[in-house]
């Protein structure tokens, strides 16, 4: 079925075969209307320059007239043509328009959105590593705990309660100490002071008759023992321990050492 070209408010676009078209029909309707002007008991003559200067002459004006006419249609298809191109051009760039920046929004929200996770990655990576730094250091604080405790277990040594014991426990007492003697001077001085009784006291010599009686394994004075007691031992003269001590240390003040001592001293 052909279309309706004549719908109201629907104007087709004139083409250049069209624009020929319409001049073409002008012309000849131009033509044959100024023939039909023409009065039918006209007589035809030879002359032709006469006839064909009335001719020219009647017909010239409608002939402009309808070319006017045309020419005034096909130039406002033209503008119309021209509207309508401007209008779908203008269109064209709205859509281009909206959809650069549809995408410069896209790419400035993918930005925003790469820069957030940047961020949280590097704090996700900062809190690791303060968790991690938390972590060594509490392990550094238990190995520090374990040491301590390693030391404090041989600080806790303990001694047999016998010759024996009490000569070795002096022994590392003097050595924290800085008081030098050996193993071997000690229990040789201690068999011949006080065969190894810590209880043994001195009643006869000169320090008993003068009140002081030497006393305790190595028949150490009063005096004697309280200017060279070691702290951190008992302040009693006759516990093994403390007796010994002051007594090294009192020889390495005026011997040099307890293994420098072989007699009364």
């Amino acid at each position: 079925m052909p279309k309706n070209i004549n719908t109201p408010g629907h104007r087709p676009t004139l083409t250049k075969l069209h624009k020929l078209s319409i001049a073409g029909v002008a012309t000849l309707g131009a033509a044959a209307l100024a023939f039909s002007l023409v009065p039918g008991n006209s007589q035809t003559t030879t002359n032709d320059a006469a006839v064909s200067t009335a001719k020219v002459a009647y017909s010239e004006q409608q002939i402009k007239d309808v070319k006017a006419s045309v020419t005034d249609q096909l130039a406002g298809a033209d503008l119309k043509a021209q509207a309508i191109a401007a209008k779908k051009k203008a269109a064209a760039d709205a859509t281009a328009d909206a959809k650069k920046k549809a995408a410069d929004a896209a790419a400035a929200k993918k930005k925003a959105a790469d820069a957030a996770a940047a961020k949280k990655k590097a704090a996700a990576q900062a809190a690791a590593k303060k968790k991690a730094a938390a972590s060594r250091a509490k392990a550094a604080a238990a190995s520090r705990s374990t040491q301590r405790i390693k030391i404090e277990t041989v600080a806790a040594k303990t001694y047999a309660n016998n010759l024996d014991g009490w000569i070795r426990e002096s022994l590392d007492i003097m050595k924290a100490k800085g008081i030098p003697g050996s193993y071997n001077g000690l229990h040789r001085n201690i068999m011949r002071e006080s065969s190894g009784n810590p209880m043994a006291i001195n009643n006869w010599d000169i320090n008993a008759i003068n009140g002081i009686p030497s006393k305790g394994l190595l028949q150490v004075i009063p005096p004697t023992f309280k200017a060279y007691h070691v702290a951190g031992t008992s302040w009693d003269i006759y516990n093994p321990v403390a007796n010994i001590t002051a007594a090294a240390n009192y020889a390495a003040d005026k011997y040099g050492s307890m293994d420098n001592v072989n007699s009364a001293y």
